[in-house]
C-alpha cells in the first residue's frame, strides 16, 4: 500500500471520529458509573477491560517482533506497549470493581476501535515509516516524550488516588482530593489525553494524529459526563473544579 492510500484510510477513520464526538454528547457510554441496564449481555468489569484492551497491546507486539522497525520507531512501538501493558494486565487488577459488570456490546465496540487504531499504527511503523537515529535530537521527539511523560505520571497518580477512595470491599462513589482533583474533575482523562498528545507529536504521522482524535473524540464527552455525575450525586461538590481545565471547563 502506498503512504497517500495509507493516509486517505488514516484521515476517514479520523473524520468518523468527530462524527462519534458529536453522537456522543448526547449518548453516555454505560460502563463505569455510568452503566445501566438496557444495553444487553453484561460481563465482569475486570474481564471486560483485558479482553477489549488486548488487541492495542497484542497487535503492536505483533507488528514490532514482526518486522525490523528503526530505532526511532521502535521506541514509539516501545511506549504504546507500555502504556497498554499496563491497561492490559496491571489496571484491571487494581480497580476495586467486584460484582460490577460492563455490557458486552461496549467491549466487542472497544476491540473494532483498539484494533483498528493499533493496525494502522503497527502498519506504519513495520512498513511505512522512514525515521532516522536523527530524529531522536527533532523538537518533536523532546517535545512529544516530555509531554507523554508527564500525561503519564499525571494519569498513574490520578489512578491512584481514586482506586484508593475505596476501601477493599466498598462499592460507594466519593469525592475526590488533592492532586489535580482540586482543580479538575477528570486529571486521569486528561494525564491519558496528554500521552497520546506527546505520542502524536513523537509520530507526526497520520495514523497517531487520527488516534489521538479519537481519543478526544471519547475522553472529552467522558470527562464531561463524569463531572456533570459528580455535581449531581454530590451536593457539596467543589463548584470551583473544571472537567478538565480549571475554571473554564
Amino acid at each position: 500500500m502506498t503512504l497517500e492510500k495509507f493516509n486517505y484510510i488514516c484521515l476517514i477513520w479520523g473524520i468518523i471520529a468527530i462524527f462519534t464526538f458529536v453522537l456522543l454528547q448526547f449518548v453516555k457510554a454505560p460502563y463505569g458509573r455510568h452503566v445501566r441496564k438496557g444495553w444487553g449481555p453484561e460481563i465482569s468489569n475486570k474481564l471486560g477491560w483485558i479482553i477489549m484492551e488486548f488487541p492495542s497491546f497484542g497487535i503492536i507486539l505483533y507488528f514490532y517482533i514482526s518486522s525490523n522497525q528503526s530505532s526511532y520507531a521502535s521506541i514509539l512501538s516501545l511506549l504504546w506497549l507500555f502504556h497498554y501493558f499496563n491497561r492490559t494486565f496491571i489496571f484491571p487488577f487494581k480497580i476495586r470493581t467486584k460484582g460490577k459488570k460492563m455490557p458486552i456490546i461496549i467491549v466487542l465496540s472497544a476491540i473494532i476501535f483498539n484494533s483498528i487504531n493499533a493496525g494502522l499504527n503497527g502498519y506504519f511503523f513495520s512498513s511505512l515509516e522512514t525515521y532516522t537515529d536523527s530524529s531522536f535530537l527533532n523538537w518533536k521527539f523532546v517535545l512529544g516524550i516530555s509531554i507523554f511523560i508527564i500525561g503519564f505520571i499525571v494519569n498513574q497518580v490520578s489512578d491512584y488516588k481514586l482506586i484508593n477512595l475505596r476501601k477493599p470491599g466498598e462499592l460507594d462513589y466519593k469525592i475526590p482530593r488533592g492532586f489535580l482533583f482540586d482543580f479538575i474533575s477528570c486529571p486521569n482523562l486528561l494525564g491519558e489525553l496528554a500521552q497520546w498528545l506527546g505520542f502524536a507529536i513523537m509520530a507526526w504521522n497520520y495514523p497517531a494524529t487520527s488516534f489521538l482524535v479519537w481519543t478526544a473524540a471519547n475522553l472529552i464527552p467522558r470527562a464531561i459526563s463524569h463531572h456533570n455525575w459528580y455535581k449531581k450525586q454530590f451536593k457539596n461538590y467543589p463548584k470551583n473544579r473544571g472537567a478538565l481545565v480549571p475554571k473554564i471547563w
